[in-house]
Protein backbone atom coordinates (compact mmCIF):
# COMPACT_ATOMS: atom_id res chain seq x y z
CA UNK A 1 0.00 0.00 0.00
CA UNK A 2 1.10 3.30 -0.42
CA UNK A 3 0.71 6.79 1.37
CA UNK A 4 -1.49 8.09 -1.13
CA UNK A 5 -4.35 5.51 -0.31
CA UNK A 6 -6.92 5.96 1.72
CA UNK A 7 -8.45 3.14 3.79
CA UNK A 8 -12.54 3.16 4.30
CA UNK A 9 -13.57 0.55 6.32
CA UNK A 10 -17.23 -1.01 5.25
CA UNK A 11 -20.12 1.01 7.30
CA UNK A 12 -21.94 -1.35 9.99
CA UNK A 13 -25.18 -2.08 8.49
CA UNK A 14 -26.77 0.68 10.65
CA UNK A 15 -24.73 3.67 9.14
CA UNK A 16 -25.80 1.62 5.69
CA UNK A 17 -29.13 2.13 6.49
CA UNK A 18 -28.80 5.87 7.63
CA UNK A 19 -26.78 6.67 4.23
CA UNK A 20 -29.76 4.63 2.58
CA UNK A 21 -32.56 6.50 4.61
CA UNK A 22 -31.09 9.98 4.07
CA UNK A 23 -30.00 9.44 -0.36
CA UNK A 24 -33.89 8.23 -0.26
CA UNK A 25 -34.74 12.10 1.95
CA UNK A 26 -32.42 14.15 -0.41
CA UNK A 27 -34.18 12.48 -3.25
CA UNK A 28 -37.03 13.11 -2.34
CA UNK A 29 -36.36 17.01 -1.35
CA UNK A 30 -34.90 17.29 -4.55
CA UNK A 31 -37.82 16.28 -6.58
CA UNK A 32 -40.59 18.21 -4.61
CA UNK A 33 -38.28 21.78 -5.20
CA UNK A 34 -38.32 20.69 -8.85
CA UNK A 35 -41.77 20.32 -9.16
CA UNK A 36 -42.46 23.82 -7.27
CA UNK A 37 -39.58 25.46 -9.89
CA UNK A 38 -41.73 23.53 -12.48
CA UNK A 39 -45.05 24.56 -11.23
CA UNK A 40 -43.94 28.52 -11.30
CA UNK A 41 -42.21 28.87 -14.37
CA UNK A 42 -45.79 26.96 -15.73
CA UNK A 43 -47.59 29.72 -13.82
CA UNK A 44 -45.77 32.48 -14.53
CA UNK A 45 -45.57 31.60 -18.68
CA UNK A 46 -49.22 30.85 -18.56
CA UNK A 47 -49.48 35.04 -17.50
CA UNK A 48 -47.30 36.31 -19.56
CA UNK A 49 -48.62 34.42 -22.95
CA UNK A 50 -52.22 34.77 -22.41
CA UNK A 51 -51.98 38.69 -21.60
CA UNK A 52 -49.90 39.58 -24.57
CA UNK A 53 -52.18 37.56 -27.23
CA UNK A 54 -55.43 39.24 -26.07
CA UNK A 55 -56.01 42.59 -27.85
CA UNK A 56 -57.90 45.10 -25.66
CA UNK A 57 -61.74 45.42 -27.02
CA UNK A 58 -62.61 48.68 -28.61
CA UNK A 59 -64.70 50.58 -26.63
CA UNK A 60 -67.17 51.95 -28.97
CA UNK A 61 -69.71 54.33 -27.90
CA UNK A 62 -70.09 54.87 -24.39
CA UNK A 63 -72.18 56.93 -22.26
CA UNK A 64 -71.46 57.97 -18.47
CA UNK A 65 -74.56 59.07 -16.18
CA UNK A 66 -73.93 61.70 -14.17
CA UNK A 67 -76.41 62.67 -10.91
CA UNK A 68 -78.35 65.81 -11.62
CA UNK A 69 -76.10 68.92 -10.78
CA UNK A 70 -73.24 67.52 -11.16
CA UNK A 71 -70.20 69.57 -12.75
CA UNK A 72 -67.08 68.10 -14.10
CA UNK A 73 -64.07 70.12 -12.06
CA UNK A 74 -61.43 68.19 -13.85
CA UNK A 75 -60.64 65.50 -16.50
CA UNK A 76 -57.19 63.42 -17.16
CA UNK A 77 -55.16 60.19 -17.66
CA UNK A 78 -53.17 58.63 -15.17
CA UNK A 79 -51.82 55.17 -16.71
CA UNK A 80 -53.98 53.12 -17.96
CA UNK A 81 -56.54 55.03 -16.59
CA UNK A 82 -59.21 58.07 -16.88
CA UNK A 83 -59.54 60.45 -14.33
CA UNK A 84 -62.97 62.41 -14.30
CA UNK A 85 -63.29 64.69 -10.94
CA UNK A 86 -67.13 65.79 -10.56
CA UNK A 87 -68.42 68.39 -8.36
CA UNK A 88 -71.96 66.85 -7.04
CA UNK A 89 -73.83 69.62 -4.70
CA UNK A 90 -70.78 70.48 -3.21
CA UNK A 91 -69.16 66.84 -2.76
CA UNK A 92 -66.43 66.40 -4.46
CA UNK A 93 -65.37 63.14 -6.63
CA UNK A 94 -63.20 61.15 -8.43
CA UNK A 95 -64.34 58.85 -10.98
CA UNK A 96 -61.77 56.48 -12.52
CA UNK A 97 -62.59 54.65 -16.26
CA UNK A 98 -59.95 52.40 -17.98
CA UNK A 99 -58.42 54.20 -20.60
CA UNK A 100 -58.75 51.00 -23.46
CA UNK A 101 -62.35 49.84 -22.84
CA UNK A 102 -64.05 53.07 -20.79
CA UNK A 103 -65.21 50.26 -18.18
CA UNK A 104 -65.81 52.13 -14.48
CA UNK A 105 -62.86 51.16 -12.34
CA UNK A 106 -63.19 53.04 -9.25
CA UNK A 107 -64.91 55.92 -6.78
CA UNK A 108 -64.12 57.96 -4.64
CA UNK A 109 -65.99 60.45 -2.44
CA UNK A 110 -64.60 63.35 -0.62
CA UNK A 111 -67.21 63.86 2.38
CA UNK A 112 -66.69 66.86 5.38
CA UNK A 113 -66.89 65.65 8.51
CA UNK A 114 -69.72 66.47 10.28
Amino acid sequence: MTTSDTVVPEPSPEQAALFARVRRMMLIAGLTTALAICAVLIAVGYRLFKSEGRAPEPAGDVTATLPKGAKTVSSGVAGDRLVITLDIGGVTEIRTFDAHTLKPAGKLKFANEP
